[in-house]
């Protein structure tokens, strides 16, 4: 017994020694990420005029700095630079717990109708010149498009939930089902929009379509942050009840684990973080798919360590994305879903020949 609790504390120590390693190394990554993406551009901005604008920022002595730089790193990068951050941040950590809620490597924050609903309510605002809509886009201004994602985002993942319910108890492979069925339907709906539209519609809807961070602004990130914050803080946290949910929902209530309000926990902090982004940046794939598997890669299969590294990594990725996406044609700029898709399609046909391969 001796033995065996000794063992299980060197495991312990060494799991969380691993942990801090690759924490410490995705953050110092996305650092230095961040700070070559906000000096990269049409004007160059070194790492010490960015290091000296964000120290004026705050209030301290700085070198010399060209008052051009600073306003185009202060008005147009960074904010830029900080919602790809967020937003990938919540892509890959919302990814990570959707794969553990489903106990499936495919799944991500798409298979739950939460992009698709999104995209049609977003078409619907574009298309539609009903009343209603007009008057909403008045109200509303520039954030009619966002609100009106958010809200398609959160009908749609309320209907695939109660869908899944069987005697008031959600049902995980009924929720999947459920969720290929709403997003067929919505691509279908959202199709049919599309013949509806005129040309400029139609540029509008692609460019939805294929998302974008080229609307980052300090005020969308006022309205953004702190929402997208919230998954990102709160959802590494259910890394040990996911851990218990791999062995099965029985098992996991052994463990203590309420099942039920676990599956409630993921998927109200996943549709509130991917709403959101969907929203303001418009669908962005394979992050959330693809981010958790290289954790899983070089880190293992714990949640403990997969969630909070997933969220660190997306950030690095979708950042990497967005700087490619505004300068490889630039002054032009290449839809960042298409940077995305290009990059993780590859990616993931790699992991299923690799998988195949380890089945034989």
């Amino acid at each position: 017994m001796s033995v065996l609790t000794i063992s299980n504390i060197q495991t312990r120590g060494y799991t969380w020694s691993k942990k801090a390693l690759v924490l410490s190394v995705l953050s110092l990554g996305l650092v230095i990420v961040s700070m070559w993406a906000v000096g990269v551009g049409a004007v160059k901005i070194s790492f010490s005029e960015v290091w000296n604008i964000l120290l004026s920022q705050i209030g301290f002595e700085r070198g010399a700095v060209e008052e051009q730089k600073e306003t185009i790193m202060m008005v147009i990068r960074l904010p830029r630079v900080l919602m790809s951050m967020l937003v990938g941040a919540v892509l890959g950590v919302t990814g990570a717990s959707m794969q553990g809620l489903f106990r499936n490597p495919l799944a991500d924050p798409t298979l739950i109708g939460i992009s698709s609903g999104a995209t049609l309510f977003a078409v619907f605002m574009v298309v539609l010149e009903i009343n209603f809509i007009k008057e909403f886009n008045l109200l509303a201004g520039m954030y009619s498009l966002s609100f009106a994602a958010f809200l398609g985002a959160l009908i749609t993942t309320v209907l695939v939930f109660q869908i899944s319910k069987v005697e008031g108890k959600a049902v995980v492979t009924t929720m999947l089902l459920a969720g290929i069925a709403i997003n067929a339907l919505s691509m279908a709906t959202t199709g049919l929009m599309t013949y509806m539209a005129n040309d400029a519609q139609i540029r509008t809807i692609q460019f939805w379509n294929l998302g974008s961070i080229g609307g980052a602004s300090w005020e969308a990130l006022k309205v953004a942050g702190p929402v997208c914050l919230i998954p990102i803080l709160l959802v590494p946290g259910l890394g040990k009840a996911l851990n218990a949910f791999a062995l099965g929902e029985s098992q996991a209530g052994h463990l203590g684990i309420n099942p039920q309000r676990l599956k409630n926990q993921v998927i109200i902090l996943t549709t509130l973080g991917v709403g959101v982004s969907v929203a303001l940046c418009g669908t962005i794939g394979f992050v959330g798919l693809i981010i958790p598997h290289i954790i899983r890669l070089f880190a293992g299969a714990d949640h403990r360590l997969v969630l909070p590294a997933s969220a660190l990594l997306g950030a690095i990725v979708l950042t990497l994305a967005d700087l490619v996406s505004r300068t490889i044609v630039a002054p032009a700029e290449l839809p960042i879903g298409i940077v995305t898709a290009m990059v993780g399609t590859p990616f993931f046909i790699w992991l299923l020949i690799k998988n195949r391969k380890n089945e034989l």
